[in-house]
């Protein structure tokens, strides 16, 4: 599989299908591989982060999760393949998980959130297990003993959803103290599975604007808005730099 680069972050070139299949056999293989779904804003935070640049190459799959994403793998020349939401990546993996009585933790948001996104998700996928939950409102103090909680739970799918660069780095840190078949980072998913927050109709997602849904709906995103034409930019200055490689990826 090979990976390219989008302003320094590193993005797998690969199918949702492919993705998909990729993560079930590392989910089986149960080594704590985590994957990360870089969007505008992480990839235009990891531009100016080193740590975060090292945590999304430690990931065993890097999605290409917005728009804003693709449009910059155009300008560099980039060969992304497809653009893989992580929302719709993770609900693939639940209804693939779900027949075969597969365990999922949900870590993050607010109290009572995963909670709700918990029942929410057993009746949308009947025979998935809810392993365990947390919110995403610990210090380093408390590390210790949620990563024990999580081992005693040995969920196949750990949902990792607190917020860049917090979930990337978390992953990154604890990938080898963790008894898990696999871990992703998914922003604000556990928000949009127990229904505080409505995803956008499937055609606005379908045209790439579910980003302009959330604006109108939420117009303080404004701040997150402005990181499309940031990362366009960006990316134009990038390649005028000839900042750009693709490679194969190790095993």
């Amino acid at each position: 599989m090979n990976r390219t680069l989008v302003l320094g972050a590193e993005i797998d070139v690969i199918s949702f299908a492919g993705a998909i299949e990729l993560a079930l056999g590392m989910m089986n293989e149960r080594r704590g591989a985590y994957v990360v779904t870089p969007n505008t804003e992480i990839v235009l935070k990891a531009k100016n982060s080193p740590a975060l640049r090292k945590a999304i190459r430690g990931a065993a799959l890097s999605l290409p999760d917005s728009v804003g994403v693709m449009i910059a793998g155009r300008i560099l020349k980039a060969p992304i393949e497809a653009r893989i939401p992580g929302i719709d990546f993770a609900a693939e993996l639940l209804s693939r998980m779900a027949p075969e009585g597969k365990r999922v933790f949900l870590l993050g948001a607010k109290e009572g959130v995963a909670a709700r996104a918990a029942e929410a998700l057993i009746a949308a996928y009947p025979g998935l297990v809810i392993a365990g939950t947390g919110n995403g409102y610990f210090d380093s103090r408390e590390e210790i003993a949620l990563v024990e909680r999580i081992n005693a739970a040995s969920p196949d799918l750990l949902l990792v959803c607190l917020g860049t660069p917090k979930q990337e780095l978390w992953m990154h840190r604890n990938a080898a103290r963790l008894r898990v078949g696999l871990m992703a980072g998914l922003g604000g998913a556990l928000d949009v599975f127990s229904g505080d927050v409505p995803r956008a109709p499937a055609r606005w997602r379908r045209d790439g604007l579910e980003w302009l849904y959330r604006l109108l709906r939420e117009p303080r995103r404004i701040n997150r808005a402005v990181k499309l034409p940031l990362i366009v930019f960006a990316a134009a200055c990038s390649r005028i730099k000839g900042e750009r490689k693709t490679w194969q990826r190790e095993s």
